[in-house]
């Protein structure tokens, strides 16, 4: 096809950042061509030739479009993916795939039903320069190894205003899970994307430590990985000013990405063999120190848009397939059920025991939120994290 005509669901700030950049023509061979939200208000930006709706699934069987991206609560990303792969619409959905793994399990189920459907997930870090060269790094083998990894992601703060802009953020049925599920999803796929998927987790997350709220605002775990590497990750939308500090050590050095900065030391000789040859019990490896430089991607989100667009014109493959969006998924449930349990969980973690749980958590609710309205000034984009 010649124009891919995208609808879009959800029009909140993420839905709205993406119409945005589709109106400007920043996506080659798409249009926007449909708009959804149950708030009207939302809809009376969009106009001729632009059609809008107030129901997702009656917009994808609407004959409106080939393609729709999901831009709403966690909850609805399930059944609006379903809907569309069934009748025939490629599929791209914002992060979470699911708001939980037997949702996305579910989703994926059906994807591999119809195969000629592309369904792709918004994981624009995939894009971004800085974690391209720490994927290069890896793969070269420049860092041997890995023997360790540790991120600490705090820079997410969250004011008590931005938790009631929505009904449905920061609570059980509304979202899922908090800073896990929300803020640090985009680099739970970076991690799992770099260096793979951990073997066990134990994990301790607080829950409205920080806010008043009933989901986790505050999370450190413990990862081991089958090859016996291991990691930690901390994050929290309650620590200001906050740290983004990610360091992977491998057998033949170490890098660390920090303040917009990427640091490689390099080892000159593989660690394990220098600690087996050298005669001398406190020596080290000669090491190189290496600055490596990197830009910014721009509008990392058209980015996946139009690889998303050329997969369904031309069969290109996705940057970020939805059916691996179920990892990130994966690891945020995981590392909140570790702590809900007490216990060290192994992966891959039984789906159906945390949705069970979850809705557990749903039903013994009983927190209640006054919405308030979030300005657009307020929407600040760090994408590139």
């Amino acid at each position: 096809m010649e124009k891919v005509r995208i609808g879009i669901v959800g029009m909140g700030n993420m839905g709205k950042y993406h119409a945005d950049y589709l109106i400007k023509g920043k996506v080659a061979h798409a249009e926007l061509s449909a708009v959804c939200s149950t708030s009207p208000e939302k809809l009376s930006a969009y106009k001729d030739p632009v059609a809008v709706f107030g129901n997702g699934e009656e917009m994808i069987r609407s004959g409106s479009i080939d393609a729709v991206l999901v831009a709403t609560p966690h909850y609805q990303h399930t059944s609006l993916g379903i809907c569309a792969i069934e009748n025939g619409i490629h599929l791209m959905v914002e992060k979470p795939i699911s708001a939980h793994k037997a949702d996305a399990e579910r989703l994926i189920e059906v994807s591999a039903q119809h195969p000629d459907i592309v369904f792709g997930g918004m994981f624009q870090l995939r894009t971004e320069p800085r974690y391209l060269k720490l994927k290069k790094l890896i793969a070269d083998g420049d860092l041997g190894d890995i023997v360790r990894i540790n991120w600490i992601i705090t820079d997410w703060f969250r004011t008590e205003a931005y938790y009631a802009s929505g009904g449905w953020r920061a609570t059980w049925k509304g979202e899922g899970g908090g800073v896990l599920l929300n803020q640090c999803l985009h680099q739970l796929d970076a991690l799992q994307w770099l260096v793979g998927m951990p073997s066990k987790v134990r994990s301790f997350a607080q829950c409205g430590r920080f806010h008043d709220i009933e989901v986790e605002d505050n999370v450190t775990a413990y990862l081991e990985y089958p090859n016996g590497a291991t990691g930690v990750f901390v994050s929290s939308t309650g620590e200001a000013p906050g740290s983004n500090r990610f360091e992977i050590a491998g057998t033949r050095g170490r890098v660390i990405l920090e303040n917009d900065q990427i640091k490689f030391t390099r080892n000159e000789s593989c660690m394990l063999e220098h600690s087996k040859n050298s005669p001398i019990g406190f020596s080290k490896p000669e090491v190189w120190e290496v600055d490596i430089p990197f830009g910014n991607a721009e509008l990392p989100h058209a980015i996946l848009m139009r690889n998303f667009v050329e997969a369904i014109r031309n069969k290109t493959p996705l940057i970020a397939p939805g059916v691996e969006g179920i990892h990130s998924v994966e690891l945020a449930n995981v590392l909140l059920y570790s702590s809900l349990v007490d216990q060290t969980i192994n992966l891959p973690m039984d789906g159906a025991a945390f949705e069970a749980k979850l809705q557990q958590l749903i039903d013994e609710s009983t927190h209640e939120k006054k919405v308030v309205e979030i300005s657009d000034e307020d929407f600040a984009s760090s994408f590139n994290r």
